[in-house]
């Protein structure tokens, strides 16, 4: 069954049931941040930290830092990305009427991974005052601007006459994202092995880089993105009729094509800058969205902003103690939850299975 005709078909009660489901996302996500700020590596527990406060009693030096330097800026990082991920993916799913798109379709990944790699392998070789304008953070920027170079060159490629070709971007991003595949490789290949950790590092993502200033860098642009692409609520329902249908009922449909690719490109662009690479987020969230609630985005990418920083913090609580005082990559632990119920969903779309 098609997007399209599910919503023709929707039942009545399905906005106060999606309503109902935002409620208890968001109680999810209280209680995931709840958890991400009470475990961690050391022996440092929130409940410890709120009887000393509710005493009158001083924290320590070191449970401060624990507490606001490390813990808060990770769940704040966490939260803006998997909010990011998410909703660019529900933004794109119904942008391309493809229920397996994902934020990767408009380049935004493979030149943001390409960026990185050129950061780590040749960033030796730049001038010193590139490192004075960046500082430390010279491959979350390289990320970023890869990422953003990848979408202009896409949306340039796809665009005549004002008019953008949903068909040309995504045949593009597949040739664009071949592309950057071959120029990583051979960075790859001329890499030594401490710079191949860090691209094995951060292809895998992790949070564990996190902090105010990355919070403060990624946040706005994040936190902006979000806002467009949660307008689009009406726009992308339209869409899944045709865009002659949306059009004749007065949807702008290049000014929702336009809003959806640049949220989409300076939410993930921003996201993947400062965790690395992190899959699965942005294509099953949305899919258990619509089996939970139905397809209506006007609920569905308020929804998937919640569902999925709930998902990656408790992602990244996974990561923390699986195999503590050590942690795991969070792309492996969203890679081996995420997976699985992707399958599940594809074998219950065909009717394999029942639950």
């Amino acid at each position: 069954m098609t997007i399209a005709t599910d919503i023709a078909h929707a039942p009545r009660d399905r906005a106060a049931r999606a309503r109902s489901l935002g409620w208890g996302l968001a109680g999810f996500l209280t209680l995931c941040a709840l958890l991400s700020l009470q475990i961690g590596a050391t022996d440092v527990r929130l409940t410890a930290l709120l009887g000393k406060l509710v005493s009158g009693e001083a924290l320590t030096l070191a449970e401060r830092v624990v507490l606001f330097d490390i813990r808060l800026p990770r769940l704040a990082m966490g939260v803006l990305v998997g909010a990011a991920l998410a909703v660019s993916g529900a933004a794109m799913q119904g942008l391309f009427r493809n229920p397996l798109a994902d934020p990767g379709i408009v380049g935004v990944g493979a030149g943001a991974g390409l960026g990185a790699i050129l950061a780590i392998v040749l960033g030796a070789l730049l001038p010193a005052w590139v490192f004075d304008l960046t500082g430390n953070q010279l491959v979350p920027f390289a990320a970023f601007l890869g990422g953003w170079g990848s979408t202009i060159l896409l949306y340039r490629v796809s665009t005549r006459g004002g008019r953008t070709s949903v068909a040309t971007m995504l045949l593009a991003g597949i040739a664009l994202g071949a592309l950057a595949g071959a120029l990583s490789g051979i960075l790859v290949y001329i890499a030594d092995d401490q710079q191949l950790r860090d691209l094995t590092f951060w292809g895998l993502g992790s949070l564990a880089g996190a902090s105010w200033a990355k919070v403060m860098a990624a946040g706005p642009l994040i936190a902006l993105a979000i806002g467009a692409a949660l307008m689009l609520g009406r726009g992308l329902n339209a869409l899944a009729l045709g865009e002659a249908t949306a059009t004749h009922i007065g949807i702008d449909v290049q000014r929702t094509k336009n809003i959806a690719i640049l949220s989409v490109a300076g939410a993930t662009g921003a996201a993947v800058a400062v965790s690395g690479g992190i899959g699965f987020i942005g294509i099953v969230v949305p899919h258990l969205l619509r089996l939970a609630s139905g397809p209506d985005h006007r609920t569905l990418l308020l929804n998937a902003a919640l569902l999925g920083a709930s998902l990656l913090v408790l992602a990244d609580v996974i990561a923390r103690v699986v195999i503590a005082p050590a942690e795991l990559p969070i792309g492996i632990v969203t890679a081996v939850l995420g997976a699985p119920v992707f399958l599940w969903i594809l074998l219950r779309r065909r009717g394999l299975v029942e639950l």
